[in-house]
């Protein structure tokens, strides 16, 4: 699980590749807000994804706490290697299938879209984004 902003997000565990202390970006001219920085995460570039501005979250300085979680994401049926800046990574954490629900259709600030469902753990809400729909 980690936090962006205010908001609880798990991923797949299969998907995470490792996390690391935040290292210096470059930024692309021209680039999506959202995906405008590539790192060298072991001698491969890897865009730089800070998906605040999908949840409509205001950017955010690098914190003591902030890390990088490198992931591999299947998009348009390619796996696609990102690193997503999250501002504080917590335990893995078992969400079975009967914890998950849909988004409500009120009352949530979340964009539908980006959401694969919500879950109740350890008395929060966790977000189980869909990271291919985000990235696109």
């Amino acid at each position: 699980m980690l936090r962006i902003g205010s908001e609880t997000f798990a991923l797949d565990a299969g998907m995470v590749r490792e996390i690391i202390d935040p290292i210096p970006a470059t930024r692309v001219a021209g680039a999506r807000a959202h995906l405008d920085r590539i790192v060298n995460v072991r001698g491969n570039v890897v865009p730089l994804a800070d998906i605040r501005e999908r949840f409509g979250m205001k950017p955010a300085a690098t914190t003591p706490d902030t890390r990088f979680v490198v992931i591999e994401v299947v998009i348009e049926g390619d796996p696609v290697v990102v690193a997503l800046v999250a501002d504080k990574v917590f335990e893995v954490a078992e969400i079975r299938l009967d914890q998950q629900q849909s988004v409500p259709k009120i009352g949530a600030s979340w964009r539908p879209e980006y959401i694969h469902s919500i879950a109740k753990c350890n008395d929060e809400f966790v977000i189980l984004p869909d990271i291919a729909q985000i990235l696109n």
